[in-house]
């Protein structure tokens, strides 16, 4: 009688190797969904931005469109402002953001803007945030956007400046010439990755701030631009994520920014890891998708938080 291998037919194979197989053709399956490069560079303006300094690239403010491949259309999209202290743009916080969110059939913009290091101040920044929501929903039947569905999402720095937009965020101006400007800059929500709160000396990060508004702004720009100061009435769902062993921003401002959107009664999920450096982003970079048990725990948390909002594709 033949002897017959322990390995051969599936009825042998060790219930954990057939795990782990799953899991490998799982993760592929959402690969195969998830470009490597995004699908298209979208100008802000046609023509030079307003106040740009030059031609260069980072005079020209740009959404780079990662559509969800295979997402049942009309999706969600999400604007991703990475992060860099307004002095840099962190790729790992725009890029593999984007690749994130289109694993869950959502749509991102990685939005370049431009920066204190190139010489720009506010209100610029906030500007070509502003005009990123107005464009993707200007052109939402194009991109197979859901306009009612446009968030917002930012690190450290460019999760200041998502915060600033959703607290100085409008409705569009009905009568503009220009048929974008009618478009609301203000998010359907937000997600701040252990974000910039604060300009005010005591709890904010001194470079953002230097860099956002120069050497001795005025005292009440510094506090307009306080998140913690600018909740108001209007401002959306926020889902909001810091850790513990973060020494570059304060975890302070995160918590007085959650005080104060429970004094005005705006809705908001909070979580404080004890572990994770500052940029920690998903948890490793780059981010490739077939090791999803690296990706940190606000990933999980996020992914539900989103299905609730009726942001989830898949």
């Amino acid at each position: 009688m033949p002897l017959r291998s322990p390995l051969i037919g599936p009825r042998f194979v060790p219930r954990r190797w057939m795990a782990a197989c799953m899991a490998v053709i799982a993760a592929a399956a959402v690969m195969d969904r998830v470009a490597a490069e995004p699908a298209e560079t979208i100008r802000l303006w046609k023509a030079d931005a307003p106040g740009a300094l030059g031609t260069a690239d980072h005079d020209v403010p740009v959404v780079f469109w990662w559509p969800a491949a295979g997402a049942k259309a009309p999706t969600a999209a999400i604007v991703v402002c990475p992060g860099g202290g307004y002095g840099g743009l962190a790729d790992h916080e725009g890029s593999d953001y984007a690749k994130w969110l289109n694993s869950q059939g959502i749509a991102a913009c990685v939005l370049r803007y431009r920066l204190g290091s190139k010489g720009y101040r506010h209100p610029v920044m906030l500007g070509d945030v502003s005009r990123a929501m107005r464009v993707v929903r200007a052109e939402h039947a194009r991109l197979g956007v859901d306009p009612a569905r446009v968030g917002v999402m930012g690190s450290s720095a460019g999760g200041h400046l998502a915060l600033t937009l959703l607290t100085h965020g409008d409705a569009g101006d009905a009568a503009a010439a220009d048929p974008v400007d009618r478009q609301p800059s203000r998010p359907a929500l937000g997600i701040l990755c252990y974000p910039v709160v604060s300009m005010l000396a005591a709890n904010g990060h001194a470079g953002s701030r230097r860099n956002l508004l120069g050497e001795n702004p005025p005292e009440e720009l510094v506090r307009e631009l306080s998140g913690e100061l600018a909740v108001n009435e209007t401002t959306p769902p926020v889902f909001v994520w810091h850790t513990i062993e973060d020494k570059s921003v304060k975890l302070e401002g995160v918590l007085d920014l959650a005080a104060s959107l429970r004094r005005h009664g705006r809705p908001f999920e909070l979580h404080v890891y004890e572990k994770g450096a500052h940029g920690i982003g998903l948890g490793f970079k780059p981010y490739d998708g077939f090791t999803p048990e690296r990706l940190h725990p606000w990933t999980v948390e996020c992914r539900r938080w989103l299905g609730e909002q009726g942001f989830a594709g898949r």
